[in-house]
């Protein structure tokens, strides 16, 4: 298959637009069909439970081209499983497992022009995500949820990439003791974004927290 990007060994960590992502839509207490969709906006009704109260969980994978010239994905079960960790902890209907594997499957071979060469230090990175959907005013979760997989083609996660970072060890907390810490959550991420920015604005790549500081 032609590829689709030229410039693979510049690419940074960001988003760019792919041909398909995956969607599929928990209502009336099961999940409905997922489909394939070339749409990459979102409508939400403004009183959204992931608007008000951050009611979301995601993952996040990458696609590899070997020398070959095959797509391989490591071990996306288990990522199918954190997920389903991750919604349970929030009281969130998980996507089942088995059809999380199949997403992402359908997901990479709809954008296989967008998955890097061999050699060029890139990858298709996968992020799949759940959210609340319908309305909820007063602390409570969802009843409604949506799930979707997008991908896009990145370079190094770092700007100079496979090379020595300069770390800042900062006194902030990430997760509470007994918290959601062990979850992927996108509330857990927020936590982190103070510590990241001042890490970044005092010159490091990078801000590492403790653990059992005193």
């Amino acid at each position: 298959m032609e590829k689709i990007h030229s410039g693979w060994g510049n690419m940074g960590f960001s988003y760019r637009k792919t041909n398909k992502r995956y969607v599929a839509n928990f209502k009336d207490g099961k999940w409905e069909e997922g489909v394939l969709t070339e749409d990459q906006t979102i409508i939400l009704n403004e009183c959204a439970g992931v608007l008000q109260y951050a009611q979301t969980c995601f993952e996040g994978m990458k696609a590899y081209t070997t020398k070959d010239g095959n797509i391989v994905i490591f071990r996306p079960e288990l990522n199918a499983q954190r997920l389903e960790n991750s919604a349970e902890r929030i009281h969130m209907a998980p996507f089942p497992k088995d059809r999380f594997v199949d997403a992402v499957i359908q997901t990479v071979k709809a954008n296989a022009a967008y998955v890097p060469p061999y050699g060029s230090g890139g990858s298709l990175y996968i992020r799949p995500y759940l959210f609340g959907t319908d309305p909820v005013i007063g602390v409570k979760p969802a009843e409604e949820f949506q799930f979707r997989i997008f991908t896009t083609p990145v370079g190094p996660y770092f700007k100079n990439g496979p090379k020595p970072l300069t770390l800042c060890v900062s006194d902030f907390d990430r997760a509470a003791p007994y918290g959601t810490g062990n979850a992927k959550l996108g509330l857990n991420y927020a936590m982190s974004l103070h510590a990241l920015v001042t890490a970044k604005e005092n010159g490091f790549d990078e801000n590492i927290l403790q653990l059992g500081r005193k």
